[in-house]
């Protein structure tokens, strides 16, 4: 679902944007604090073998699809934006992606699995980022995060395996990261057009978001069912999450967020 593109495209960088989306040194920070965790922590235990249900398996396989990438469109649409923190954030946020992206490889490999070459969805979302600038790229972006914390929740919580349980905890871990990060970045771009209008793309945000949960939790519906959660507590759930996404790009504040995740 989150494929992060290559190419960079023709963007320009948004009016106003150059030289005014200051603070983004803190998230550098915590992004290499949590590098730095990870060295120190380890890898999970690969020696352990994965035992899931064929359509869960079915499932890490299209999510691991959307993971991988080299995140090249969003970086060079961050570096037109004129803020090197930003840039040098952006590089870190697509390093811990390409991070989830090896760690569901190597959980499919302890299961006997292989990784997909490529699926619907995946391809979607790379056409939809690349549409526009760095304001539509994170706006799409932000609905595979939601979509995700939902997602890796159910994966740590709803199955005895021991292995999956801490992939997905690690995974879900740097998603709540995410979700903060991103929205602040979407209130800067998001204070470059009239006040009138930040309150309806936020609203036709979420209504996207309603589509596309609903297509994940048809897709994904019997994995999920083996996780424990329906197809309508799912899309609910994921909905209910948006309302905290809209209020942080529209009034930010990412460190409560951060504190609360």
């Amino acid at each position: 679902m989150r494929r992060l593109s290559p190419g960079h495209g023709g963007c320009v960088p948004e009016r106003g944007q150059r030289g005014r989306t200051g603070g983004f040194a803190k998230w550098t920070r915590r992004f290499e604090d949590e590098r730095d965790r990870r060295r120190a922590l380890g890898d999970p235990d690969w020696g352990q073998r994965a035992a899931l249900h064929p359509a869960v398996w079915a499932s890490i396989q299209r999510f691991q699809i959307g993971e991988d990438g080299d995140g090249a469109n969003l970086v060079g649409k961050a570096d037109q934006a004129g803020d090197p923190d930003y840039g040098q954030a952006v590089r870190l946020f697509v390093a811990e992606e390409q991070n989830h992206a090896r760690l569901l490889a190597r959980l499919l490999a302890a299961g006997g699995m292989p990784t997909l070459t490529g699926h619907w969805s995946d391809a979607v979302f790379v056409r939809l980022r690349r549409l526009m600038g760095l304001r539509m790229e994170l706006l799409v972006l932000m609905i595979a995060e939601v979509v995700a914390l939902r997602y890796y929740r159910a994966l740590r919580d709803g199955t005895d395996d021991a292995l999956t349980a801490d992939v997905a905890g690690r995974i879900l871990s740097d998603e709540q990261r995410h979700v903060p990060f991103h929205c602040e970045r979407l209130h800067v771009s998001l204070t470059e057009l009239p006040r009138v209008v930040r309150r309806p793309v936020m609203t036709m945000w979420r209504l996207l978001l309603l589509a596309v949960s609903l297509v994940v939790a048809a897709d994904h519906g019997p994995a999920l069912h083996r996780l424990g959660i329906g197809r309508l507590r799912f899309v609910a759930d994921v909905m209910a999450s948006s309302h905290a996404v809209v209020s942080a790009v529209l009034v930010p504040r990412p460190d409560a967020w951060t504190s609360a995740g």
